[in-house]
Formats: structure tokens, C-alpha cells, sequence
């Protein structure tokens, strides 16, 4: 499957992405903590594979205000999180010192639509609960996830989820081109299967899940794929 083209221009001119990191700025200033103290579900079962391939090292894209890197900290991971809200990761540094997990714990404002700031094979295991269905194109998304297997180790895992398109809002909302459509504000990049696939090409795919999350509710699969290659001792 061929990347396809951008979907980064609003209705008015603006650089989608630009727009949303903005909207994400104002949302955690105006609801600190949103998502709660609770890991997702996702994030537990990341941990689980985490663990069975003997990762240490762990980057979290797209934590936001932190309840699944903190969760993974406490698991007793090295974490290094991710976003591009500053806001979020303002509130995610508050409680890991809160939690005492903060020597743990590395934060990093990052738009994942450049380069990953990590060297090459430097982690064991990436993590991104619904970072990859924000507002990138296809063409971004297959960047970004080719930055993911160059930041991981040989035999690292990769556990991402995604809203695809069986789900009740897609093709609905504000239409940005490329499956990407807007609700409330949020726009999202909604995954059809070819695109999971594509994205697992010299990959090994491990697992498809599908599950329901929040309201409406919403279809999301969560994926993990590993890198080629043996692990490091």
C-alpha cells in the first residue's frame, strides 16, 4: 500500500496540526488530569508484552498529562514520554514527583511529524495509546513509524491502538481528506485494515485486537508488532 497524500489543512487555511495542538493545550489547562489516575487497558497489556521480552527502556508517545507512563514507571520501567502539549506534560512531571516515581520518568515536548529525538536503537519498547489516529496524514504516519523502528532495539515491541473505520464516527463530522474527520474539535485519522498491514511491512505483526473504549463507544484495534532481530543481553 502507497502512502497516500497530506490531510494537514483546516477548513480556513490553518495547519491542521497546528489547530489541534492548540486545542490540546487549552483542553489540559481547562481539565487537568482529564483522563484520570487509572492506566488504559492498553497501557496494562503493553506492560504485560513489555515484560515477557525483558524491556527496561520504554517511550511513550502522545502521554499526555501521564496516567499510562506513570503507570509503566511504577511497573519499574525507564521512561522517557512524549507530547506536544506542554501543558500535559507539565501535569505528568507534577505527579511523578507526587508519585515519586520521577527519577523514572523523562519528558519531552515533541511533535511526532519530525524526527524522534532519540538515537538510533537506544529504546526496548514503544508505546502510543491513539497517537497515531490524531491528525497525520497516511504519508506522516508511515514516517513516524519508521522512526519507531529506528529508535528500537532489534526485537523490540511496538503497542499502538488506533480508532479504525468501523467505527460510528467515521466518515461523519468535519471531512479533512485521507480518513480523517473532526468531532468536537478533535480531528481524527481513522484506520482502515491495509493501513495496520502496510504499517507492519518488515515487521513482525503479533496481534490485532479489536476492543471498545468511552462513549459512543468507540472501535479501536490495538496492534503489536516487534522489531526484526534478536535482543541485546
Amino acid at each position: 500500500m502507497e502512502p497516500k497524500g497530506t490531510a494537514n489543512v483546516s477548513d480556513d487555511g490553518q495547519d491542521l496540526a497546528e489547530v489541534q495542538r492548540t486545542h490540546w493545550q487549552n483542553t489540559y489547562t481547562t481539565h487537568p488530569g482529564m483522563y484520570g489516575e487509572e492506566p488504559s487497558a492498553p497501557a496494562r497489556h503493553a506492560a504485560a508484552v513489555f515484560h515477557a521480552a525483558g524491556a527496561r527502556d520504554v517511550l511513550e508517545l502522545g502521554a499526555g498529562h501521564g496516567r499510562d507512563a506513570l503507570y509503566f514507571a511504577r511497573e519499574g520501567f525507564t521512561v522517557q514520554a512524549t507530547d506536544f502539549s506542554a501543558a500535559g506534560l507539565e501535569q505528568l512531571g507534577a505527579a511523578a514527583r507526587r508519585q515519586a516515581v520521577d527519577r523514572r520518568v523523562r519528558t519531552a515536548v515533541h511533535d511526532v511529524r519530525d524526527p524522534l529525538p532519540l538515537p538510533d536503537a537506544s529504546v526496548d519498547a514503544v508505546f502510543a495509546h491513539m497517537l497515531l489516529c490524531m491528525a497525520l496524514s497516511t504519508e506522516e504516519i508511515h514516517a513516524l513509524v519508521g522512526e519507531i523502528g529506528r529508535v528500537l532495539r532489534p526485537g523490540g515491541s511496538f503497542v499502538y491502538t488506533v480508532r479504525h473505520t468501523g467505527d460510528a464516527h467515521y466518515g461523519t463530522g468535519t471531512p479533512h481528506g485521507d480518513d480523517v474527520f473532526e468531532h468536537g474539535g478533535f480531528a481524527v485519522h481513522f484506520f482502515p485494515r491495509d493501513l495496520v498491514d502496510a504499517l507492519a511491512e518488515g515487521w513482525s505483526l503479533d496481534e490485532v485486537h479489536a476492543f471498545e473504549e468511552g462513549d459512543l463507544p468507540r472501535q479501536l484495534w490495538r496492534v503489536t508488532q516487534t522489531r526484526p532481530g534478536t535482543p541485546s543481553v
